[in-house]
This record gives C-alpha cells, structure tokens and sequence, in this order.
C-alpha cells in the first residue's frame, strides 16, 4: 500500500532561508506506484533494471533530467555532483538521476558533468509520461536556478555545441523532468514537477527532505538574462 511521507527531519546543518521542509499538498499529483514499479530504466550497459529497484529497500532522491544535451541538465547535474557520497551514505540515501534519452548517452554525460553518482535514463519515457512530467512549459514556476550559471544565449550555444559534438539533433527538446524522494517502500515524501526548464527543486531542499547534510553552494551567482 502506498503512503505519502513528507514529515523527514532536516539535516543537522543549519537550513538556509531558501530551505525548507514541504507539507503535504492533497490536492496534488502523487505517485502512482502500482503503475511505475516494474516500468523499466536502462543502465550504462544497457541493462534494464525496475523502477522500484531505487526505492524499494532505501530511501532515494529521483532526479528526472531533460535531454542530456540541454545546458540547464548539465549545470544542475553539475551541481548534483558535488553532493559528498558519504553524506549520502551516512544517511542512508541513494540519489538517482534518470534521464530521457538513449542509453548510450550515460557515459558522455557522467564524464562531462564529473558525475561520481547513479544514472540511467527512461528512454522510452514511460515513466515520465506516468508521473505526469510535462512536455511543455507552464505558467507559475521558477524563472531563474542558482544551479544553473550560463546566460541563455551562452547555455543555447553550449547546448547547440554538445549537439554537434554527439552529432545528434533529434533528442527532444520539449521534455521537461522533475523531482521525487521516495522509500524505503511505496513512500512518497516529495514530488515535484517541473514547470520550464529551470523550475527543478533546489538541491538543498531534496537533502533536506531526504536527511541528508547540505552543500554549501554559492548563492550569490545569477542567471544573466540576455
């Protein structure tokens, strides 16, 4: 049986103004479990593994990634990097990043954004279709991300320049992602859906949820609007 969870105790670090701990919102979108257990992601190798594999023992933060060629995924996966893996592993939490392209785009990614964590991809994008990611803008999300560093013109060309160097332009550029904590088991503790391109959860706010010590990063950097 399913459960929503969203009383987790903060990390013992001090929480930043922009840090908080989400209550419960009734009237949202929650995980349908039964739908998604069994729905299949693909590893580096090319292995299909089940959904429920990253929650159903432990507890896990999910990140749902756009293209891996778009500049806001890789500054945030970057970003996502520099969370200590023993932070993660004295509270007992994987963190997962599953994006939407073909398999064989892992390894680049990890390699370009110094990724030391799990990733794998929903290719066939089944699952973000079941957890109702969007696949177009919306109104009422964030506008700006402390994770992300690049003016949209400089993000637009790196991303352009990451196309041409994989020498693919068909990779869906619609497809927005979104975040979850959930675990050990048919637990929800948090679920967000991410509304444009740079409305993702700030990371400190999913270490929170999930327990886990946050990062200091730095604040004061700015998205310049061009």
């Amino acid at each position: 049986m399913a459960t929503i969870d969203r009383g987790a105790k903060p990390s013992k670090a001090k929480l930043s103004a922009d840090v908080y701990i989400p209550v419960p919102d009734p009237s949202g979108p929650h995980v349908d479990f039964s739908m998604v257990a069994k729905m299949p992601v693909w590893d580096i190798n090319g292995e299909m593994i089940p959904f429920d594999y990253f929650y159903k023992n432990e507890k896990s933060i999910i990140i749902f990634l756009r293209n891996f060629q778009c500049y806001t995924a890789v500054e945030y996966a970057e970003d996502l990097a520099k969370i200590p893996v023993e932070n993660l592993k004295e509270a007992g939490v994987r963190l997962i990043v599953i994006g939407c392209v073909p398999w064989k785009y892992i390894k680049p990614f990890k390699y370009d954004t110094s990724f030391p964590h799990e990733i794998y991809v929903d290719q066939e994008k089944n699952i973000f279709n079941a957890l109702q990611f969007l696949r177009k803008s919306a109104e009422g999300g964030r506008l700006s991300s402390p994770h992300v560093k690049s003016s949209i013109l400089g993000g637009v060309l790196k991303s352009t320049w990451r196309s041409m160097q994989f020498n693919d332009f068909k990779l869906d550029i619609r497809q927005l992602g979104g975040q979850l904590v959930l675990g050990p088991g048919p637990v929800e503790h948090y679920y967000h859906i991410d509304r444009n391109m740079l409305d993702h959860t700030f990371i400190n706010r999913l270490l929170a949820v999930a327990g886990v010590e946050q990062v200091n990063y730095d604040k004061h950097k700015r998205i310049l609007q061009i």
